[in-house]
């Protein structure tokens, strides 16, 4: 048994490959910096990036923070329809005033319904 054992190697934890002949892919690093609130300095931030990687223009810090390219790339807008509301969708059907009338009539028949004393 002991003529079969691998000596002088720990079994997955290393490879047996060299670096040899290995290069490492084209990288850029890009600088961001951030908006300086109250009190606060700016903020400078490096990333490297592959060099066929697209460059966002807003990178947001560790803490947070929302950072801007130093090159002054503007910030793409968002291709995302905005969230309709019931309230939006109900504005697309009735106008205003037709629903204030729709409003009126049904707190007259609640409170009919309850045995309140109804204005007229």
């Amino acid at each position: 048994m002991s003529d079969r054992s691998l000596r002088g190697m720990r079994l997955g934890s290393q490879s047996m490959e060299s670096e040899a002949g290995v290069e490492p892919a084209a990288r850029q690093t890009v600088t961001y910096f951030t908006e300086p609130a109250a009190g606060e300095e700016v903020e400078r931030v490096d990333v490297v990036f592959a060099m066929e990687a697209d460059v966002p223009a807003v990178w947001y810090t560790k803490s947070g923070k929302k950072a801007h390219r130093s090159d002054g790339a503007e910030e793409e807008p968002s291709k995302e329809k905005p969230v309709r509301t019931h309230w939006d969708m109900l504005l697309e059907r009735r106008s205003s005033e037709e629903l204030e009338v729709i409003l009126a009539d049904r707190l007259k028949f609640l409170r009919e319904a309850r045995g309140e004393k109804v204005d007229a």
